[in-house]
């Protein structure tokens, strides 16, 4: 997806905020909302990815708390011709992992417990390679910004219900505004869905060339994709606008890829890195490892 499409995506969901905004205060509460709208992207910008590794409980590792995943990410760093990025680890039993930060100057990637005690350390590689694509790519900003209006329409939304809105600026009254409270969240995720998944075939393939290893992060996928329909991950949940940040959708409910999916099917994904796999010269099989991750026996690699 180009940066174009892109910009007009994020104009159509600050337009939606305002709209919202509209709704619940009529023209000055259009104005409110968009001069929120503002503040909220100013602030995206500069703080929203401390906002969201704070979200999820993530802590900052180095190369004294975590010196095997600090050292394996900092290798793929180099391949990626890239700063290196601050590392983080969430104590969360699901198996995921997510990216953020503005630009690759001020980025950061963070891995789950989960992730990294039950990964082979070629697919813990395949996906921290994934996220280092998305830093790359530059995609870490957009999905940070889209996440953060996407919530704040969800609950702007929800404040109107609550309220009911102000009905004398609103032709359908109780009508309108419980439309509001439903249409508005999902308008919000079908934009916000739209930005994001496009982005993960990109860094699948930028990922699987950075490790060298394509069919290792089919492996990880795979393996993800199934423990995170069986592991719930309590925070995604109560902080859904942030899932389409992850490699894998981390919310119980994600099944199909369809208009409302966070992520491609990850039979697709798969599919696109077994095809990368056959022009690298590496088959197209899954590429074997263990049933537990490279640290999970020594008390984790963080210490």
């Amino acid at each position: 997806m180009n940066y174009m499409k892109t910009a007009i995506l994020l104009a159509g969901l600050t337009a939606l905020f305002m709209g919202v905004g509209f709704m619940i205060g009529g023209e000055g509460g259009m104005i409110i909302a968009f001069l929120v709208a503002a503040g909220m992207n100013f602030f995206a910008y500069w703080g929203a990815d401390k906002m969201v590794l704070s979200m999820h409980g993530a802590r900052e590792v180095d190369d004294q708390t975590a010196p095997e995943f600090v050292s394996l990410v900092r290798e793929l760093a180099q391949r990626a011709n890239l700063p290196m990025p601050k590392v983080y680890v969430m104590d969360n039993p699901q198996p995921n992992a997510f990216a953020t930060g503005r630009n690759p100057q001020n980025s950061a990637v963070a891995a789950t417990t989960g992730l990294l005690n039950s990964l082979s350390r070629d697919e813990i590689a395949g996906v921290m390679a994934h996220e280092l694509a998305h830093v790359k790519n530059r995609d870490t900003l957009i999905m940070t910004i889209t996440a953060t209006i996407a919530g704040a329409i969800s609950m702007l939304a929800n404040f109107g219900m609550f309220f009911g809105g102000n009905r004398n600026n609103n032709p359908l009254g109780a009508i309108g505004t419980i439309a509001m409270v439903i249409l508005a969240p999902i308008a919000a995720m079908v934009v916000q869905m739209a930005i994001s998944r496009s982005r993960e075939y990109v860094a699948d393939r930028a990922g699987a060339e950075i490790s060298g290893k394509p069919m290792a992060l089919a492996s990880a996928l795979a393996k993800i994709s199934n423990m995170a329909h069986q592991i719930p991950n309590e925070t995604a949940e109560a902080s859904p606008a942030t899932a389409h940040l992850f490699i894998i959708n981390p919310l119980s409910g994600e099944r199909m890829d369809n208009l409302f999916s966070t992520h491609p099917a990850t039979e697709n994904r798969i599919a696109e890195l077994q095809k990368l796999a056959g022009t690298m010269g590496q088959g197209g099989g899954m590429a074997p490892s263990s049933g537990s991750g490279p640290w999970s026996k020594r008390g984790g690699p963080w210490g």
